[in-house]
């Protein structure tokens, strides 16, 4: 199932995305939330009716670094012994459709496609071979990073934590295998990034065991678990683009505030 949250005539929800084609896909009104058990209303709106907005608000992303060897090496790293964990804030959520600001103090913003996992229920020490059960499903994400300012300070905080600097979306997919599907990035319809998540050297069950061994992750927290090789900067006006095999596309513009 595809879950969006969207906004229509000044009221939130999330539906059920049915059909294929950009034109004809429509949302089933969801009665509740999807961290609980819901039906669906059978109530439809065509989806180019409604504002689609990020399929969740995390209390936290957690972010990894450093998850595919190729990445690392592009920039200079070796492959970390133990997963490189940071946070973006919740003030970094966008949703697909919305703008990246560029921000002042960077002048170098760059693209970093993701698959990101969507935590279903409360959980906290989860034992790898109970991790499935509290991912509710997965959508595409833009690690989007100040480099020069990364590169400069020792904490990540302000490099990937400004605001507009993790767009989500375009909608939660609950029904795929996150094991090996192909993952890209597309700057002005060119491609810049393709990748595999099999590439990951650690999967996303021991992402959850790891991050669960000191944290308590709740409903709609999100792990972005890295980036393929190949990334590079953003400017004023670029089309940014995140596609994930089976998933969907995550598209955002870039621009300065001015």
């Amino acid at each position: 199932m595809r879950i969006a949250r969207f906004s229509i005539d000044g009221n939130v929800a999330f539906g059920a995305v049915e059909g294929e084609g950009p034109d004809s896909l429509v949302l089933d009104i969801i009665k509740g939330i999807p961290f609980a058990e819901f039906e669906l209303s059978g109530t439809k709106v065509p989806l180019n009716k409604v504002r689609l907005l990020p399929p969740v608000l995390p209390n936290k992303v957690v972010a990894i670094g450093r998850n595919y060897a190729e990445h690392a090496a592009e920039l200079g790293n070796e492959v970390p012994e133990f997963p490189v964990t940071f946070f973006k804030p919740s003030t970094s959520v966008i949703g697909s459709g919305d703008e990246i600001v560029y921000p002042a103090f960077s002048s170098d913003v760059q693209y970093e496609a993701e698959l990101a996992v969507v935590i279903g229920r409360m959980c906290r020490e989860v034992p790898r071979e109970r991790a499935k059960d509290v991912i509710l499903g997965y959508t595409c994400a833009n690690d989007v990073t100040a480099r020069d300012v990364q590169k400069r300070e020792k904490q990540w905080a302000r490099a990937k934590g400004f605001d507009t600097s993790c767009p989500l979306g375009p909608w939660i997919e609950t029904d795929v295998d996150p094991a090996d599907l192909t993952i890209q990035c597309t700057v002005n319809g060119e491609q810049r990034q393709l990748g595999r998540t099999s590439d990951m050297i650690r999967s996303v069950e021991e992402l959850i065991v790891h991050i669960t061994e000191a944290m308590t992750l709740l409903p709609g927290d999100v792990i972005l678990t890295g980036t393929p090789s190949g990334v590079g900067p953003l400017a004023d006006g670029d089309e940014v683009a995140v596609s994930i095999e089976g998933i969907g596309t995550l598209a955002n513009k870039v621009i300065k505030r001015g």
